[in-house]
């Protein structure tokens, strides 16, 4: 179904600078800190931002649903729902560290749409659209389009992992087949390694135990830069599932070299 997305992105950009706006301005300062059901940290930060970024979709679009990793979920059986994870990387966030992101997705019937990674300590954002290229905004560069880079073999592949502290030890094991076959391995990042796949400055990211929250919105980023995000097994992700195995792979002669170190 042919849709004009141009609307829904501009109101995702807006989401996003209301967003970064409340993040910065807690940012290095000295929050509380609360624990979640599954011990992941959670700010008033994160609490602050998913608030507003609901309450402006729900003004915008009142038919459309909206699930947030906070706040729970409005209107989620709607044809049309935003994704929200109002800060991917608390822990950076808490710590200091500028690479966290807001991550914000619109899906259609399940399927995301639009998605935008943003680094409000970082001052980039990445704007992926279905049938658009990606768009990357940064103080480093001009604002455009991105594309992966080229590289056809693991040996030369840089690849990236929050952590490998995310795998059980099945998934760790399958991961260090991956992390042995290439070239370099970088630790930490969070949602901003995925932008710099999709800019062409890394090659893979490898992550598990990941929920649609931290996914939907990079789909689009990866996929209109000319990569893939599947899961390990190559295939496509469930927005509505628990927690996904989650492959981003740039130049696609890698992906089933990928899949089957994993799936072995």
């Amino acid at each position: 179904m042919s849709q004009d997305l141009s609307p829904y992105i501009a109101l995702a950009e807006r989401l996003a600078d209301a967003g970064a706006a409340i993040v910065r301005r807690y940012f290095r300062t000295r929050v509380a800190i609360d624990d979640k059901a599954d011990q992941s940290p959670v700010t008033i930060a994160d609490r602050e931002a998913e608030a507003a970024m609901r309450d402006m979709i729900i003004k915008a679009q009142p038919d459309h649903g909206v699930v947030g990793e906070e706040l729970g979920s409005h209107k989620p059986g709607a044809s049309h729902v935003w994704i929200l994870d109002p800060i991917d990387g608390t822990r950076s966030f808490v710590t200091g560290r500028p690479m966290f992101g807001s991550l914000i997705a619109l899906c259609r019937d399940g399927r995301p749409i639009v998605g935008i990674i943003d680094c409000p300590a970082m001052d980039e954002r990445w704007i992926g659209a279905v049938g658009r290229p990606t768009l990357h905004r940064s103080r480093f560069a001009p604002e455009g389009p991105v594309r992966v880079r080229a590289c056809g073999q693991l040996n030369e592949a840089a690849t990236y992992c929050t952590s490998p502290q995310m795998f059980d030890a099945e998934g760790f094991q399958r991961f260090e087949q991956v992390r042995k076959a290439t070239r370099l391995i970088l630790y930490g990042g969070d949602c901003y390694a995925y932008g710099l796949l999709a800019s062409g400055f890394a090659d893979l990211v490898v992550e598990a135990d990941l929920s649609g929250y931290d996914w939907a919105a990079i789909e689009p980023v990866i996929a209109g830069a000319g990569g893939s995000l599947t899961g390990w097994d190559g295939k496509p992700l469930d927005v509505a599932a628990a927690k996904s195995r989650v492959l981003a792979v740039g130049d696609q002669r890698l992906r089933d070299k990928t899949v089957a170190l994993l799936t072995a």
